[in-house]
């Protein structure tokens, strides 16, 4: 019989804390490649569209193992899945010191590491908040998704230095340790499910228990059934408008942010004749008005029309982005410090509205899978994005075009973003899931607990 113990002590707490540790370790190796691109290709001669595809393919393959990642953790338990991937991302980073051919870089950086943080992408995050809470989703989504500018923050100065002062390679084993001690971490404290410690979902009214939900389906297990579980919802999802919508906006935040800051932010700079280790601090500057901003962010989308919040983010970026390159030159002028501001503020603000439009849409059982699809958008359209500009960069010798392009990409977002419809009573509160799902399903906010095994009623 699961117990509930004073929500001040509630082990959701701790489930937090070493998922977010997980999401900074991943966020730091995503950085990284922005760090260490003009090192690599000095030493061995590679041009930028070399890199920049090895990149786009690390990007990419983040974004299309994330569906595949959610159902996994669904069927074959979180602290397993992402366990397995910090354990392979440090042996692919350690592996990069010791290559010296361009399939090298793209095996290693672009397959084996793009494959690993994509299993410990935002849907990771996504899943745990929607099965340890009932209350404040929104803000849990809104820590996670903070990660990334974590990541840049505590991570990408220390990556720059190293790889400075020391090399590229100190970088890479730097990135290879931090992965063996999330995995340790992440074995020892993360925990699948509330049940699992007998527990209830952070929120849930005291002296009450969810239906127990751990029926085994066969095949469940197999890959097989992963990929037809996630292949299914993708089938059932892209029948809906929201769907499409939520894709399609999630490419451009992809392009603009992944794909093109991130990777290209730094180089751009230094085209400018700004050193790499200070156009790398900006970046870590951004970072932290990022965790303000997505935080903020998952507070307003628990009070807020989530599609109201996804047009204003895309409009304002798209609109920063148009006087970046005027912004850039070899020192930081004031106009630099607007942009770092907003951009930071702005930069995944976009998670907290996306995540709760997929669950209102497509209800808590099947919204870790959809916005795993989504957000595999995301990253194919981040891989684009590095490839394009990269691309642009070469036969301009300016990034430029690379940014007025992201720009025109934001401003259509936001006009997608107000053609998501509003999320009908019966859709958004479609919160429990059956046996055969293996979400831990609990009544949603407002509804009459009911005793195990029982369907819950609304109340009122």
């Amino acid at each position: 019989m699961p117990t509930t113990v004073p929500a001040r002590r509630h082990y959701a707490w701790t489930v937090v804390a070493v998922t977010l540790g997980a999401l900074v370790a991943a966020a730091a190796f995503r950085s990284s490649t922005g760090v260490l691109l003009e090192p690599i290709e000095h030493e061995f001669g590679w041009s930028r569209a070399t890199t920049s595809g090895a990149v786009s393919l690390n990007l990419v393959l983040y974004g299309l193992v994330a569906p595949f990642a959610a159902a996994l953790m669904e069927q074959w338990g979180v602290r397993r899945v992402v366990t397995s991937a910090l354990l392979l991302v440090g042996a692919a980073s350690a592996a990069t010191t010791v290559m010296t051919s361009p399939w090298h870089l793209w095996l290693l950086w672009g397959l084996v590491v793009g494959t690993g943080t994509g299993a410990m992408a935002l849907v990771f995050g996504a899943i745990v908040a929607n099965r340890w809470f009932v209350t404040h989703r929104g803000l849990v989504t809104g820590i996670f998704s903070a990660a990334n500018a974590t990541g840049q923050l505590l991570f990408l100065p220390l990556i720059a230095a190293a790889a400075s002062s020391q090399g590229w390679r100190w970088a890479s084993w730097i990135i290879a340790f931090l992965a063996l001690l999330g995995a340790g971490c992440v074995a020892l404290l993360l925990v699948d499910r509330p049940s699992d410690r007998g527990l209830l979902p952070y929120g849930v009214a005291e002296g009450y228990a969810v239906p127990d939900l751990q029926t085994q389906t066969p095949g469940r297990h197999t890959a097989a059934g992963v990929v037809r579980a996630t292949l299914t919802t993708a089938r059932e999802a892209s029948r809906s408008w929201a769907f499409w919508g939520l894709v399609l906006t999630f490419w451009v935040c992809g392009w603009s942010t992944n794909g093109l800051v991130q990777t290209h932010f730094i180089p751009a700079a230094h085209d400018h004749g700004m050193p790499a280790t200070t156009a790398a601090g900006l970046l870590a500057v951004v970072g932290i008005f990022d965790v303000v901003g997505t935080i903020a962010s998952g507070w307003l989308t628990d009070r807020v029309d989530s599609r109201v919040l996804l047009a204003a983010y895309y409009l304002f970026r798209g609109l920063s982005l148009v006087w970046i390159d005027a912004m850039l030159a070899p020192s930081v002028e004031p106009g630099l410090w607007v942009f770092i501001v907003f951009y930071g503020l702005d930069w995944v603000a976009t998670v907290p509205p996306t995540v709760a439009l997929c669950r209102q849409h497509f209800g808590l059982a099947r919204s870790g899978v959809v916005f795993g699809w989504v957000f595999a958008a995301h990253m194919v359209g981040a891989g684009v994005g590095a490839s394009v500009a990269g691309w642009l960069r070469d036969g301009q010798g300016t990034y430029r075009s690379a940014w007025l392009v992201a720009a025109v990409l934001c401003g259509l977002a936001a006009v997608l973003a107000m053609s998501i419809p509003r999320a009908t009573p019966s859709r958004a509160d479609r919160t429990s899931s059956s046996p055969s799902s293996g979400s831990a399903g609990f009544p949603p906010a407002g509804s009459t607990p009911s005793p195990r095994g029982r369907t819950p009623t609304r109340s009122g």
